[in-house]
């Protein structure tokens, strides 16, 4: 652009007004409105338009005024494009408007509630012109900072994630981002509001949900939003799940000192409770000793969670939340590593070996009104925590204890993933462990198994104390397997040292199978196959040959 054209040039300008009191106004914006030439706002066919309201005591008389009225906001349209081509041709309209004054070498200041790049419709203006002339855009305080103030309730402390939501999301997704975040804000309520609700019943964040209704406005409301009644809703409100840290007492205050010393640990019943107890105490940085019943204002829970094969990309938002909403996470050492760090809980660690007593230990704190997640590697349900969960669950003085199992990624699934597709057919899960059942049964499953000509994907397949396993399980399904048969050796899943190999059923290694490494053998079906690109993909076809 040469210096004639940027001379008779006039100036864009996307101010935000903040969230509605006129006092709330940034000192650059009323300067902008001043110097402005043309003040151009949004509205609805009404006419009426709340930047406009925000601005109006700045608003001189020879200010020349462009209301772009939107041709629909809700309601349907008979545009063959849809209410989205409505829109579309309505925004290159006003472009088109705010152009010619432009063009002029007029300054337009197009004027929007909240900040005009944070969901505001100053931004459609901005992408059709910012590119043509010069533009400069003047931040505004948002809604969701203005609810937060009007709640007095810190949005985000510390390591805390916040998620802004729009209402109009479809509830399954907003159930699943609010299940997994830390706190929360969903934006655009009006309509929405009952999907809204649903969606933070179903995500369990109800009770810790308020609403705030036109902040900073004439008619400001703030309530729980479990107590809103739909048809009162409009659509300049928003629903705010604030910081839980935020609630904690103090580090150091009277009432944290207090807390902790109720929160201590359970009485002991056996020796392996101890030592569980012991590890959880000294994690937590407090005392060990005999605790008090707990006065939690909520009932207790145990939610077993799977954290799949390895850290946090293997999540499912809902194991995302349970973990980041309890109070006491209860698990294998290495598997609590993999869940951060979170001010308030407290983590009851303890060795592999002592699955019936952690399950103990984690009903114990429930049964006190603790909400309890058990960590559990993989899938709790697949040679995992939940089955020690429901087996104690299941006796006396546990049984009206709530229990949930959240499932997570396995690591069949995981290591089948890596190597292509070997589960694709009928497939069968055996652990080589002999810990808990005789070599001789597990003999028998693989020779049925084997027999059937099933894939099979073998957990626990050695390891220190273990080592013969894998070259008895090798003879024995070579009785039934060609020697070429493919097999898998999935190593540390998703984890830093993950390895993929794939050998003929012959030339399987025993000495390089240990407890991190998934085995899957394939049936006669399935297909080591080499791709132009240089990897071998293993798949095991849908389709089965006749006779």
């Amino acid at each position: 652009m040469s210096v004639s054209e940027q001379q008779l040039t006039g100036r864009l300008y996307g101010v935000g007004l903040g969230p509605g009191d006129p006092s709330l106004m940034t000192v650059r914006a009323v300067e902008v409105i001043a110097e402005a030439d043309v003040i151009a706002y949004h509205s609805a066919r009404h006419g009426r338009s709340i930047a406009r309201s925000i601005a109006a005591e700045h608003l001189r008389a020879d200010h020349i005024e462009e209301a772009l009225i939107y041709p629909v906001t809700t309601e349907s349209t008979d545009h063959p494009g849809g209410y989205r081509g409505a829109l579309d041709e309505f925004y290159e309209t006003a472009a088109a408007r705010l152009a010619v004054h432009l063009d002029a070498g007029r300054t337009v200041a197009v004027i929007s509630e909240g900040d005009p790049l944070f969901y505001g419709s100053y931004q459609h203006m901005h992408k059709r012109l910012a590119h043509r002339y010069p533009t400069e855009v003047i931040p505004g305080v948002t809604s969701i900072s203005a609810a937060a103030a009007r709640l007095g309730k810190p949005l985000a402390e510390a390591d805390e994630v916040l998620t802004i939501l729009p209402g109009t999301l479809p509830e399954e997704e907003l159930t699943a981002r609010l299940t997994s975040t830390d706190t929360a804000v969903v934006m655009k309520l009006g309509r929405t509001f009952p999907t809204v609700r649903r969606a933070m019943e179903r995500a369990g964040r109800l009770p810790e949900a308020h609403y705030v209704e036109r902040a900073t406005m004439s008619g400001e409301r703030t309530e729980r939003l479990a107590d809103i009644d739909a048809e009162t809703v409009p659509y300049f409100s928003v629903s705010v799940v604030p910081s839980r840290i935020a609630d904690l007492p103090p580090a150091g205050t009277a009432t944290a000192e207090a807390e902790a010393t109720a929160e201590a640990e359970t009485t002991a019943t056996t020796p392996a409770t101890a030592t569980a107890t012991a590890t959880a105490s000294a994690t937590a940085g407090e005392p060990s000793g005999p605790a008090e019943v707990d006065s939690s204002p909520h009932p207790g829970e145990v939610v077993v969670v799977g954290t799949g094969p390895a850290g946090p990309l293997w999540l499912t938002p809902e194991s995302r939340g349970a973990l980041a909403a309890a109070e006491d996470l209860v698990g294998y050492t290495t598997y609590l590593d993999r869940v951060p760090l979170r001010p308030g809980q407290r983590r009851h660690a303890s060795d592999n070996k002592v699955e019936s007593e952690r399950a103990e230990l984690a009903l114990d704190l429930a049964r006190r009104g603790r909400r309890v997640a058990v960590v559990s590697g993989g899938d709790p349900g697949i040679f995992a925590m939940a089955t020690a969960v429901l087996e104690v669950a299941s006796q006396d003085p546990y049984r009206a204890i709530p229990v949930r199992v959240l499932p997570g990624v396995t690591a069949a699934n995981a290591a089948a993933a890596r190597a292509g597709a070997p589960l694709g057919h009928d497939y069968a899960v055996i652990s080589l462990s002999d810990r808990l059942k005789p070599w001789e049964v597990i003999a028998e499953r693989l020779h049925a198994a084997a027999g059937a000509d099933l894939v099979l994907a073998l957990y626990n397949p050695g390891s220190r104390s273990r080592t013969w396993q894998v070259g008895k399980t090798r003879e024995l399904l070579l009785e039934h397997r060609a020697p070429d048969t493919p097999v898998i050796l999935a190593r540390d899943i998703g984890g830093p040292e993950e390895s993929v190999r794939t050998v003929r059923l012959a030339d399987l290694d025993p000495t390089q199978v240990d407890m991190r490494t998934l085995l899957i053998i394939g049936s006669s079906q399935t297909q080591a196959v080499r791709r132009d690109n240089g990897t071998e993909v293993v798949w095991t076809p849908r389709r089965y040959p006749e006779g």
